[in-house]
């Protein structure tokens, strides 16, 4: 009788007597979970200067994107052109390495997980963030009114479209999808180096956002924004209920949604992490 042997070119561990082939390496998951740490570690350690002026620079471009959005629909009354037009601002954004406060759901986030910085950092950036993404694109829109008086209509009613979403399921759902959107960017954006590969996302992200007039605390700020310069019948009371709904939608869509599910793909390199960083 001949017997065969065949050899595994894998190493078996047994558990509860039984074999159990080994977890396959995810390589992909696990190099862009380390840029990731990388990059939110250095997010999370910024110095002041470069933490507010980043932030500002945020809402400034996102801002050029919101310019172009209004001229277009100005122009064709096309949401659709009007959404190509808007990923302007999110080109701007990722080549000039600026951020939003969105953009920080997964990044520093991770970092956090893993121990390699603190909680009160990512508050530190959060806080930080936000309000020089508001504080830039407030006076950019600002700018925008006073040198384009044509698109006081436009501006109006498109920030009169996020207002009436008012506080329904409508609103909430359309702040968590906001969310889950420009996570998942950051995600794609940070699978690779290449700067022509992360236009990709960038761009198709931010036409979603523009024409699916989605509630993206920052994006439909800046358009309220415009609105309020141009002489919109609500007021800044208005704008605050809408923002604070549409931030706090973006961060549980955010994180459920995109943050937590990507860090369970590379586990077992998150508790690795986490005991080194101890």
């Amino acid at each position: 009788m001949t017997v065969l042997v065949v050899e595994s070119t894998y190493p078996l561990t047994m558990t509860g007597g039984e074999v159990v082939d080994p977890d396959v390496p995810q390589e992909d998951s696990e190099q862009t979970f380390q840029w990731l740490l990388d990059e939110g570690e250095q997010r999370l350690g910024r110095a002041w200067p470069g933490l507010l002026a980043t932030g500002f620079l945020g809402g400034l471009d996102v801002g050029v994107g919101v310019l172009a959005l209004l001229l277009v629909q100005h122009v064709t009354h096309n949401i659709l052109l009007a959404g190509i037009a808007f990923s302007i601002g999110f080109i701007a954004l990722t080549l000039a390495r600026s951020e939003l406060f969105t953009e920080n759901f997964l990044v520093p986030v991770a970092a956090v997980v893993a121990k390699r910085s603190s909680l009160r950092a990512l508050g530190r950036l959060w806080a930080a963030t936000t309000v020089m993404n508001l504080a830039g694109g407030w006076l950019v829109m600002a700018i925008v009114i006073a040198g384009f008086p044509s698109l006081r209509a436009t501006a109006v009613e498109a920030g009169s479209g996020y207002i009436e979403l008012g506080i329904t399921w409508h609103a909430c759902a359309l702040a968590l999808i906001g969310g889950m959107l420009i996570t998942l960017m950051t995600h794609l954006q940070h699978a690779t180096r290449s700067d022509g590969v992360r236009l990709v996302p960038a761009t198709v992200m931010a036409f979603l956002l523009g024409a699916g007039h989605i509630n993206h605390a920052i994006v439909a700020s800046l358009v309220c924004f415009a609105a309020l310069h141009a002489g919109a019948p609500f007021g800044y009371a208005d704008w605050l209920g809408m923002f604070t709904l549409a931030a706090v939608g973006n961060l549980i869509g955010g994180l459920t949604l995109v943050t937590v599910l990507r860090l369970l793909q590379v586990s077992h390199k998150v508790l690795a992490e986490r005991r080194t960083n101890i």
